[in-house]
């Protein structure tokens, strides 16, 4: 039972739930829906280390900016590598949702997606980044059972039901039961990974030099997992190695197919590794339920089709796959009495008020 203050507080702040993302940040706010939803980039200033733009306008600089100024992504594989940098991008985020309210407005609580694999230590730099931020309490979720949330699977039931987060630097695959993850994998590969081997693939075959973000719109113009009805092609722009001049060229979608297939292949392999690990009676559920795929990732041509046929297993891509973790996040925070065993709790980590 909440006391009379936290009640007032719940009521006067915007709960938000956060998909701290290594490729975009997603911010879902009780009973708004997802309010942002931007690049996880900053750019800063070299030698102050003053941050200059963030979201949508530091992507924009991304290749593009001089010797002063780095635009640079503060999570990779998931986690915190610059810890002042993401704190100052959840605190921007924070107050953005709050922006259409009167000014002073209480501190929100704040939970926020982790990958299930992350250290101790990780775990804490997260934690610590959103109550610098501003989080009036802050707790955590493993992005899996988030997604699971987010996507409207049983996870509190006593039946299994299994997700395949796809993100920008990890790949989460957890089965659920109950209100608990019974089997999990986390896996740093995932859209970042594929992103670098079409780079990889494009300086190897054609010796042309491409950014990431060209290997990002050729991902999502004509990637795919499996053999697609119709194959389709697409102009490639970047620097040839050999002459040092602009050049493009034509790929087709085999091709890269081709690029992407040893990432794909260890994402089916973890799935599939997991699943021999999983109870028989919960397989004998998932049968029935089939594999959710969230995340950006999921949304690759054929990524179902390939899962699915691998595992002899119905799988799905969630409506708004790319919002599922913070929509489960968001969930959490609505139903935080009912749902407060799903979240990430040691003694070290306990919810600690910051006031106003």
């Amino acid at each position: 039972m909440l006391n009379p203050i936290d009640a007032l507080l719940g009521l006067l702040s915007l709960d938000i739930g956060i998909d701290l993302g290594t490729a975009n940040t997603l911010v879902y706010v009780k009973g708004k829906g997802i309010v942002i939803d931007e690049p996880s980039w900053v750019a800063i200033e070299r030698k102050t280390r003053r941050v200059l733009a963030i979201g949508a306008e530091a992507k924009e600089m991304v290749g593009r900016t001089p010797a002063n100024i780095v635009a640079i992504r503060p999570l990779r594989d998931g986690v915190i590598s610059e810890f002042d940098v993401t704190e100052a991008m959840l605190d921007y985020f924070i107050k953005k949702a709050h922006s259409s309210m009167l000014l002073p407005f209480p501190r929100p609580r704040v939970v926020v997606g982790i990958p299930s694999g992350v250290t101790e230590v990780e775990k804490r730099a997260v934690y610590d980044a959103a109550i610098s931020a501003g989080a009036r309490e802050a707790f955590l979720i493993e992005e899996p059972i988030a997604a699971a949330i987010g996507a409207g699977m049983p996870v509190t039931e006593a039946r299994g039901s299994m997700v395949v987060d796809i993100g920008g630097g990890t790949t989460e695959v957890g089965v659920f039961c109950l209100g608990g993850i019974v089997v999990s994998r986390s896996l740093r590969l995932a859209g970042d990974t594929m992103d670098e081997d079409i780079m990889q693939y494009a300086r190897q075959k054609y010796n042309l030099y491409i950014g990431e973000r060209m290997a990002e719109r050729v991902k999502i113009g004509i990637g795919s997992a499996y053999p697609l009805p119709e194959e389709m092609t697409m102009l490639v722009r970047g620097r040839n190695l050999i002459t040092g001049f602009p050049d493009s060229v034509e790929v087709s979608s085999i091709e890269i197919r081709e690029a992407l297939g040893g990432s794909v292949s260890i994402i089916v392999d973890t799935v599939k590794e997991t699943l021999d690990d999983t109870p028989p009676e919960l397989v004998a559920d998932l049968m029935e339920t089939g594999i959710c795929l969230a995340g950006g990732g999921s949304l690759l041509r054929g990524m179902a089709e390939r899962i699915g046929e691998e595992t002899n297993t119905q799988a799905w891509v969630a409506q708004d796959a790319m919002t599922c973790v913070a929509r489960g996040a968001g969930k959490v925070l609505e139903e935080l009495d009912d749902l407060r065993d799903v979240l990430v709790s040691t003694d070290e980590r306990r919810p600690r008020s910051v006031g106003f």
